[in-house]
């Protein structure tokens, strides 16, 4: 969500024109996120987000917009696409590819209590089982194949240790994908990046209400479980320090479970599925600090922070998925 491309008042004025959104009103740059150009755009007819596409490509695109607007009209809380006058929902900006959903309420929870945990675990499975009938495939492009890829780009500013621990994970990785039990995990959309800024609350911190999922960019096809391990690597820790904190975790995986029961292969893969996640955010985060893309408001996450995470999942304690009934 960095400002890779300039849009101004003007650009957005003629945007509109495609669409019945009512009279431009205000437009605003995101500065936060490293993927996309991200806009609050006003009308008198109501509050919007502006995405301007810098790395997916047209043909990607409707994955995204389509799960967005497959999920909304199940009554799942997130951004809903809007649709031109044409019938489509995609438009094009400076030369890319562009589009307008529905500004959801609230703001992200920093410091999330069992009660964000619990509504946000809910709401994940809500979405994966809403997400069985839609009729994209697209696989998670962050998947294991990117990780293969993109190792050895990262791995030379590594010290000896840590290009031990990114081969050793990665190694571990390969060697999971070709066992029977993660090829019968239960799999289908999955937003793939739900950290804590990715989910908006409303009401107030002692009596949260789910305002949204947002930010579907990095979402794909993939086992479900690793969608929980994202958040759970999240949501559910000690941020300085990677550790967990068993209350978050067990409110957040007690109310997924409550809605969509884990498996028995789920039970056996999950230690390495965490560090599957952990790893997945390691490599994008070195990734994005030792060869970034310019952007004007453009902040690399440190990578540190997921080795640390990374660290824990292969040394420290895991918690246990909740029983199967």
């Amino acid at each position: 969500m960095a400002v890779f491309t300039q849009v101004n008042d003007d650009d957005a004025r003629v945007l509109l024109r495609d669409y019945a959104l009512g009279e431009f009103r205000s437009l605003k740059g995101i500065a936060a996120g490293i993927e996309n150009s991200n806009f609050f755009l006003s009308t008198n007819q109501g509050e919007f987000v502006l995405t301007v596409f810098e790395v997916l490509k047209s043909e990607q695109l409707p994955f995204y917009i389509e799960l967005m607007n497959h999920l909304a009209e199940r009554s799942v809380p997130v951004p809903q696409p809007m649709t031109r006058h044409d019938g489509k929902r995609l438009s094009t900006l400076h030369g890319k590819p562009a589009a307008i959903v529905t500004k959801l309420p609230g703001s992200f929870e920093p410091l999330p209590t069992t009660r964000h945990c619990a509504i946000a675990g809910q709401t994940l499975a809500r979405a994966h089982l809403a997400g069985r009938d839609f009729a994209i495939h697209q696989p998670n492009l962050r998947g294991l194949s990117w990780w293969e890829e993109t190792a050895p780009t990262v791995k030379p500013f590594l010290s000896p240790d840590l290009a031990a621990l990114l081969q050793n994970s990665l190694d571990e990785q390969i060697a999971l994908a070709k066992t029977d039990d993660y090829q019968s995990l239960p799999c289908g959309p999955a937003h793939c990046d739900l950290f804590r800024d990715n989910v908006l609350f409303a009401g107030t911190r002692a009596d949260p209400v789910m305002g949204g999922f947002i930010d579907f960019y990095f979402a794909g096809v993939d086992h479900w479980v690793f969608d929980v391990a994202v958040s759970i690597n999240d949501w559910c820790i000690d941020q300085a320090t990677g550790v967990f904190q068993p209350e978050l975790v067990q409110a957040w995986l007690k109310a997924y479970a409550n809605v969509r029961p884990f498996t028995s292969a789920e039970h056996r893969v999950w230690p390495v599925i965490l560090r599957a996640a952990a790893l997945r955010f390691w490599i994008s985060r070195l990734y994005d600090f030792y060869l970034p893309r310019p952007a004007r408001t453009l902040k690399p996450h440190d990578p540190s922070h997921f080795e640390r995470i990374l660290t824990q999942r292969t040394m420290g304690a895991i918690p246990a998925l909740p029983k199967e009934s």
